[in-house]
């Protein structure tokens, strides 16, 4: 068996049969060598699973990996896995857990939990006891089974218990769909899944449609996906007959994908959200938008990953996935980041490609934004409010003794009676960074309360206000 895997793998169909003969006995001999003469045991199978076969593929490129029989099997169950859960949407604090919404028609609204709870225990395991990363580890691991909770609810002096089962989590990609202003709508894609195409056209519909006077697209942490997503969403904004992305491997045979002719794209303006995280099936639809000159492009320079990689079944129940092309934009850029060694290092010395329009956009790997826009430093006050969760206890008291409406405003008197607040936990900034951090202050605690008020959701849109990216974003399309 395992000479035979490793003829596979050790040479190229066209090399001559007694060339490749003669690299598989100085294999063998090699192997054999090592089996009667090395110090300490010698496994064949550890040799060649975990030494030859992976070395071999290393030195291709970083992603094309070999699976041995328990990783392929692992590999299978996850393809198959399905996503449980309890639809408690919490803030995780250093030993806190609090509740900020529970999601409609699941476990957690049914059993009772509300916002502004806080999760003390959790199967009898005090949350207080563990530190941020436990405490994510460990709420991962709980959704798997039935959890027993134990939870303080303001203005109640007495704990509830709450037993809950977990069920089938629907996750759509699209998480978060609004206006940021009339006419001008926002849309969150967290990923790119089967259905994440239909569930943007959605998304766009329920904002106005076709009536929309501009979009942004929000793109940023979206690792990727389904290509054939990628495809559909570009498919809503070019025109027919468009180029979305051309495949080329060592082969030759590169291919083409077009929009389709049937297709009845959107025509407001489009501005795109990117960051370092945003890769694979996102950099796809940026790449193209970018190119036709569909959308203006904001952000940092992305992830950088245009692999096509296929996994293909090998004997003895193992498996290998091979890079076996590339991914490239309308423009001819190559969305892959230069590897070590191979094709794409001769390429990449090209580094300006044009669009439709003439304009000079940079290749190299990853797309590069037309506007760059960087993520706000955190100050030294922001980390120590977000650390320490007052803010999000502040919310909980300020809803519990006010009673507030969903209009509510952050007064004066409310940034006074928080600054009292933080300042009985020992956070006490001076004037100067006090009043630098107002604005900012201001927004958190309006998303913090009305995110308990009304959902994550409305509180995203109020953080908006406060995005860099965004606000720069309403101001191109604008123009």
């Amino acid at each position: 068996m395992f000479v035979a895997l490793f003829l596979m793998m050790a040479a190229p169909a066209t090399a001559p049969a007694d060339e490749m003969g003669r690299q598989v006995k100085q294999f063998l001999d090699v192997l054999q060598a090592a089996r009667v003469n090395a110090a300490d045991p010698v496994s064949t199978e550890g040799a060649i699973y975990g030494g030859a076969i992976p070395a071999m593929l290393r030195t291709l490129d970083p992603h094309s990996v070999f699976f041995d029989p328990q990783q392929y099997q692992q590999l299978r169950q996850m393809e198959q896995s399905e996503q449980k859960g309890f639809g408690t949407v919490v803030s995780v604090l250093p030993g806190r857990v609090i509740v900020l919404q529970a999601l409609p028609g699941t476990p957690s609204e049914r059993a009772g939990l509300t916002a502004g709870d806080e999760i003390l225990a959790v199967n009898n395991v005090a949350l207080a006891r563990l530190d941020f990363d436990q405490i994510v580890q460990f709420l991962g691991m709980a959704r798997q089974h039935q959890v027993e909770l134990v939870v303080r609810r303001p203005g109640n002096a007495r704990l509830l218990q709450f037993t809950m089962k977990p069920e089938l989590m629907d996750a759509p990609s699209v998480e978060r769909q609004f206006l940021l202003r009339p006419g001008a709508g926002y849309i969150r894609v967290a990923s790119f899944d089967p259905q994440t195409g239909k569930q943007i056209q959605q998304a766009i519909e329920k904002l106005g449609g076709a009536q929309l006077k501009g979009l942004v697209l929000d793109l940023r942490n979206n690792p990727g996906g389904v290509v054939e997503a990628a495809l559909q969403t570009a498919s809503l904004f070019l025109k027919p007959g468009q180029k979305i992305l051309s495949v080329k491997g060592r082969s030759g045979d590169g291919k083409e994908v077009e929009v389709p002719k049937y297709a009845t794209p959107y025509t407001f303006p489009v501005a795109v959200l990117v960051n370092e995280k945003t890769a694979s099936a996102a950099e796809i639809v940026t790449g193209a938008l970018q190119d036709h000159d569909r959308a203006v492009v904001l952000g940092e320079p992305t992830y950088g990953k245009g692999l096509v990689q296929s996994v293909y079944p090998l004997t003895g129940d193992t498996a290998m996935a091979l890079t076996t092309a590339f991914y490239y934009t309308p423009s001819g850029r190559s969305i892959q980041k230069p590897l070590r060694s191979g094709q794409l290092q001769l390429e990449h010395q090209t580094q300006t490609y044009r669009t439709d329009a003439g304009r000079e956009v940079k290749g190299g790997g990853g797309i590069q934004p037309d506007i760059d826009v960087e993520p706000e430093a955190p100050s030294r006050l922001r980390a120590v409010l977000d650390a320490s969760g007052v803010m999000t206890s502040f919310a909980i008291d300020y809803i519990e003794k006010h009673k507030p409406a969903a209009d509510f405003q952050i007064t004066p008197q409310t940034l006074d009676d928080f600054q009292a607040f933080a300042a009985e936990r020992d956070i006490q900034p001076g004037v100067a960074e006090w009043l630098i951090e107002k604005p900012w202050i201001a927004n958190r605690l309006q998303e913090e309360i009305t995110t308990q008020l009304a959902g994550v959701e409305k509180g995203d849109e109020v953080a908006a206000r406060r995005d860099p990216a965004i606000q720069r974003a309403l101001a191109e399309l604008a123009k």
